[in-house]
């Protein structure tokens, strides 16, 4: 039963007089939590699902239904999937960039609303702005434009967002809240494929949908879940070099950490040089030929699997208190289910391995997060670590369109399985030599 951590009634002076450098400093070492909620930790862990539900609902729709779709639509079969690639490598570098430099800009903002909801407010609207101007695009440049600041806005609202974690939540309670975290973030993925789906033959309705979503969510998160005012932080002067020193993770600085950052970038790789053609996949490949009407049920099988190990993988992490075996379990089950239509390129394959890989990325996502919180570099920076942790999940979108559209163009697309295989196999093992956490 989770619990509400109450605060007494002059504990918004009191807590927000906490919010001292030597609390992120020792909270940073596991020694300290940082301050309740204000209004409450089950509240906060409820809240956290609608909100990561408003971001990846269009992470799901977007990127793996309507923009193909849009493109195949507006250009032609011919060259689908080297237009993808460049449209989907732009865009995921913009992201790649833009996390950092959000969570760089939240954790130095001073405001009576605190750090990051001024960020995930305007990061929402923005994107949902872009959204609409993605529907009106009708030339490859025009979409690739208008993509990347979809991608730019977003990140400005999740990189914010993935430091509420650090910043108000418990480490004891970090499982769980990484494994309703998780929930909101999978479901999203996987719903919004399938309401992507159900926008296939209407493009530009989609697009306006997914943006009033993403605004609601989000903005009601800021709402019910208020933050400590962070006016009286301590202001540091802004240091340019030890910025962009912070997109290389340091093997001998911080080993954990470079290790915990290698093994997702690795299982996101893998998975998303696959995930990421589903749509040309079902049709080219398997042979589908309502992939619209395929999708749907491939969503719900993939909910059911994450939903099962997200909610036993997340709290039982917390009481056993190790994160390492649930992430390494997670990444060969994710590399078993890739195995599966590489050898049996048949729809039935392919929707046994959507609940595998539901399953193994559904542990993943429980776990993975709460073991990346307990390995950050400093305290002081959560949001920005988070951001340059972020580049773990979007580097892999930047690259895995390219490197995929090359293996398609030149092995067919039963080339990219191996490839996901391998990859995700060298994610389970790089999680091993992280000493911070069991």
């Amino acid at each position: 039963m989770m619990s509400d951590i109450p605060v007494q009634p002059e504990a918004p002076i009191e807590a927000a007089a906490l919010m001292t450098e030597s609390t992120f400093v020792s909270t940073a070492a596991g020694n300290e939590d940082p301050p309740a909620p204000i209004r409450g930790l089950r509240r906060l862990l409820g809240w956290i699902i609608p909100a990561n539900l408003g971001v990846f609902l269009v992470w799901g729709a977007v990127p793996g239904i309507l923009l193909p779709q849009q493109i195949t639509l507006a250009f032609g079969e011919a060259d689908k999937v080297a237009n993808l690639a460049i449209v989907a490598t732009i865009g995921a570098f913009a992201a790649m960039i833009m996390q950092p430099v959000a969570g760089q800009i939240s954790d130095r903002t001073r405001s009576r609303f605190g750090r990051r909801a001024p960020w995930i407010v305007i990061g929402s609207l923005a994107g949902a702005l872009s959204l609409v101007g993605l529907a009106f695009a009708h030339t490859l440049v025009g979409i690739a434009i208008a993509w990347t600041l979809v991608q730019i806005s977003y990140n400005f609202a999740q990189g914010p967002l993935s430091a509420v974690m650090p910043d108000r939540v418990p480490v004891a309670r970090r499982g769980t809240f990484a494994a309703l975290s998780g929930i909101g973030l999978m479901v999203g993925v996987l719903g919004g494929s399938i309401l992507g789906s159900m926008f296939f033959n209407s493009l530009t309705l989609g697009y306006i949908v997914f943006a009033v979503l993403s605004v609601v969510a989000l903005s009601l998160f800021v709402v019910f879940n208020p933050d400590y005012p962070s006016t009286d932080l301590p202001r540091e002067p802004f240091d340019a070099g030890a910025f962009l020193r912070t997109f290389w993770v340091n093997p001998i600085t911080h080993p954990d950490f470079f290790w915990a950052f290698t093994g997702r970038l690795l299982l996101y790789t893998g998975y998303f040089a696959v995930t990421g053609y589903q749509l040309f996949i079902l049709t080219d490949y398997l042979g589908v030929d309502n992939p619209e009407q395929v999708i749907p049920m491939l969503g719900l099988i993939s909910i059911a699997g994450i939903l099962i190990a997200t909610i036993i993988s997340g709290p039982l992490s917390d009481r056993l208190g190790r994160r390492k075996p649930f992430v390494f379990a997670s990444s060969l089950m994710l590399g078993l289910a890739m195995l599966l239509p590489w050898l049996a390129p048949t729809l039935e394959s392919w929707m046994l391995m959507t609940l595998l890989a539901g399953l193994g990325f559904g542990m993943f996502q429980a776990v993975d997060t709460a073991l990346m919180s307990e390995v950050l570099p400093s305290a002081k920076s959560f949001a920005k670590d988070l951001g340059v942790v972020n580049i773990a999940a979007t580097l892999p979108q930047t690259i895995a369109p390219a490197v995929a559209g090359a293996i398609v163009l030149t092995f067919g697309f039963a080339g990219l399985f191996p490839v996901a295989i391998v990859l995700s196999v060298l994610g389970a093992f790089a999680v091993w030599p992280i000493k911070a956490t069991r």
